[in-house]
């Protein structure tokens, strides 16, 4: 298809517009750049949405240092085995595999951030998981790397976000699974994480995950 001078311009404007960063209240970058990364490392929160094809949206927040900055384009976060797991069937279900990241300052000079992208979720126990998992703190209750792709990254103001001041980690839930032993764990996988809400399937194996000794 050929394209006229107009929509040369159009094309080569918003391409470099993306690499630069756009101006305004809202910019947008290709990639993650330094300023960025030494955001996100000094966020103790950050949100994660996903959605499937038809479906309920789901918005996750996380903590425990979990989070890691791999690449320009590339993010991971370590995740704990909660009472649902949405992520992963939302990411099985989409042929998209669209996925949402968002940190935001709650102390200091306002700013959100949010990456956009292609989510892979790395179930434990898989040859992936053992390859990224030595990059995290070890975390008791752990039960997949949720990989992203970033396409995208967007910044903006966060004027409106209140200013909060951190206190510490919540050390319960690892306390949890650190007392419940590995068997239990197995177990709660079986029971709470082979479906989402709306049903659709996780794809865990338990078994594979956390074999019984």
């Amino acid at each position: 298809m050929s394209l006229n001078r107009y929509q040369r311009h159009v094309i080569f404007a918003s391409t470099s517009s993306l690499r630069k960063g756009r101006t305004g209240m809202g910019k947008q970058f290709a990639r993650i750049e330094p300023e960025h990364r030494a955001f996100i490392e000094r966020q103790k929160i950050f949100f994660v949405a996903s959605a499937p094809p038809k479906g309920r949206i789901n918005v996750s927040p996380k903590g425990l240092s979990s989070f890691r900055v791999l690449g320009e384009t590339d993010v991971a976060y370590l995740d704990c085995t909660g009472s649902g797991s949405e992520t992963r069937a939302h990411l099985i279900a989409s042929d998209d595999k669209r996925l949402t990241i968002m940190f935001c300052a709650f102390d200091g000079a306002p700013m959100i951030l949010r990456l956009y992208g292609q989510g892979r979720s790395l179930m434990r126990g898989t040859p992936e998981y053992a390859d990224l998992v030595p990059k995290f703190e070890k975390v008791a209750g752990a039960r997949q790397i949720i990989r992203l792709s970033v396409d995208l990254v967007q910044t903006s103001c966060g004027m409106g976000v209140p200013l909060f001041d951190y206190k510490q980690e919540r050390g319960s839930l690892v306390r949890y699974w650190t007392a419940q032993g590995v068997n239990n764990l197995r177990k709660y996988w079986a029971l709470k994480n082979m479906k989402s809400i709306d049903g659709l399937p996780t794809g865990f194996a338990p078994d594979s995950m956390a074999p019984p000794r």
